[in-house]
């Protein structure tokens, strides 16, 4: 027998062995493998083993009482990590069905992506993909069906906006990134407007996730404004769900140059984040916008700026997710585990993390300064999410229904934000 065929047999054989001594040292995990081999011999219909496997494996992760626990099917796992990555392969577009139509409606192409070049605009429907038509298509089975390997392409029917007769386009997919830093409103190139609409000297950012590149990415934007205009910035976190802890730390100590930023506490011990005075941007004034969906990362990033003093914190208290997730492949590519693993808290020394017992009284959560409080509820949080999607259409479009921007709206959060940046007060609010 050769000797490198010989050297593979070795290794499988210690492999088997490590595996089966797992087994033999875990009662548990012999009951497991013998209920499933029962089910699957004796049940009354034929099921699949990878079913089974499924079924466990959620039902383990069910009994932990944590919310932010799960399993990760195998079938799963590519668009969970791109949702990790914030980047995908795809046309780049953003899509909302229509209540009436029921049809895949144009929010925004995506600024440089191949359906931005294809000329799809806001407003447009898409009337087919591939073969299928959209007519009652959920949101997420058009996203699936435009989603794909990059370098391969899907064909669309498109009806343009204004357009009586659709069109047909071929688009070659490509690695989208998804943009975690958002702008008040779009130019007509589709470029994001980092200022206050009307206040050139007041910044303004939106983050709605914490991907690896949103730290960068916003510094770069705020760079370009401090060599413009900008005296003061609204750092916007509304329903932003959070993301990577790196990237809260990253996006903290753009802020601050020294200091704890968080401490994450796990089974073996603890780990602190600290500021670093390299790559510190200037001292400006400073509120951070936050609501009742700003969660994890987000929640990082409102206590370390209220805790050390660098920022006021406006609109309402925080969702209060002080845990972290640390995703575990498992073996065979059969999917993965997104596991609770530790606890985040702030520089003050409170936890963020709000229980299934907590009350209102207790401390979780970031709240707002006393003066900045300002509650969205029911239907006039609805016009904010509306109105804040039509500004996120290109100016240069005017085809879109005009129901989903009251003309009237008032967004009272961020109007109290930049109210208190263009007072003198020096009072602690």
């Amino acid at each position: 027998m050769p000797h490198r065929n010989l050297i593979v047999l070795l290794v499988a054989a210690i492999a088997a062995i490590v595996c089966h001594h797992r087994v033999e040292t875990n009662r548990y995990g012999r009951v497991l493998v013998d209920a499933m081999g029962q089910i699957e011999r004796r049940y009354v219909e034929p099921i699949d083993a990878g079913e089974l496997f499924e079924g466990a494996m959620e039902g383990m992760v069910r009994r932990l009482n944590d919310p932010y626990s799960q399993f990760v099917t195998a079938s799963d796992l590519q668009q969970f990590n791109e949702s990790l990555q914030q980047e995908f392969g795809g046309v780049g577009m953003e899509g909302s069905q229509d209540p009436k139509t029921r049809q895949l409606r144009v929010v925004a192409p995506l600024y440089g992506t191949p359906a931005y070049e294809a000329g799809i605009r806001a407003g447009d429907r898409i009337l087919r993909i591939e073969r299928r038509g959209t007519h009652g298509l959920s949101l997420a089975d058009a996203v699936r069906l435009m989603r794909g390997r990059p370098g391969t392409t899907v064909t669309l029917q498109v009806l343009h906006a204004g357009q009586s007769e659709p069109v047909e386009l071929t688009l070659r997919r490509r690695r989208i990134p998804i943009d975690t830093v958002l702008g008040d409103t779009r130019n007509p190139d589709g470029t994001w407007n980092f200022t206050i609409e009307g206040h050139p000297e007041v910044g303004y950012a939106r983050v709605n996730a914490f991907s690896p590149e949103t730290a960068d990415h916003l510094r770069r934007v705020l760079e370009v404004l401090l060599d413009g205009e900008m005296q003061k910035l609204v750092l916007d976190l509304r329903d932003d769900p959070g993301g990577l802890l790196d990237a809260a730390v990253h996006l903290s100590d753009l802020f601050l140059r020294e200091g704890l930023i968080v401490s994450v506490r796990r089974r073996d011990g603890s780990e602190s984040y600290f500021a670093r005075p390299r790559g510190t941007l200037p001292d400006f004034p400073m509120v951070v916008l936050v609501n009742q969906h700003s969660a994890s990362a987000s929640e990082i990033v409102a206590a370390c700026l209220k805790d050390h003093g660098r920022a006021k914190i406006a609109g309402q208290r925080t969702y209060g997710k002080g845990t972290v997730q640390q995703v575990l492949d498992l073996e065979g590519g059969q999917g993965a585990l997104k596991l609770t693993t530790a606890s985040y808290w702030r520089p003050s020394g409170q936890n963020i993390n709000r229980h299934v017992d907590s009350t209102k009284e207790d401390d979780w959560g970031v709240r707002p300064s006393p003066s900045l409080e300002v509650q969205l509820e029911g239907e006039e949080y609805a016009q904010l999410r509306a109105w804040r999607l039509r500004r996120g259409i290109p100016r240069e479009n005017d085809a879109v229904p005009d129901n989903e921007e009251p003309a009237d709206f008032v967004d009272r959060q961020l109007q109290r934000a930049v109210e208190y940046l263009q007072s003198d007060a020096e009072t602690d609010l």
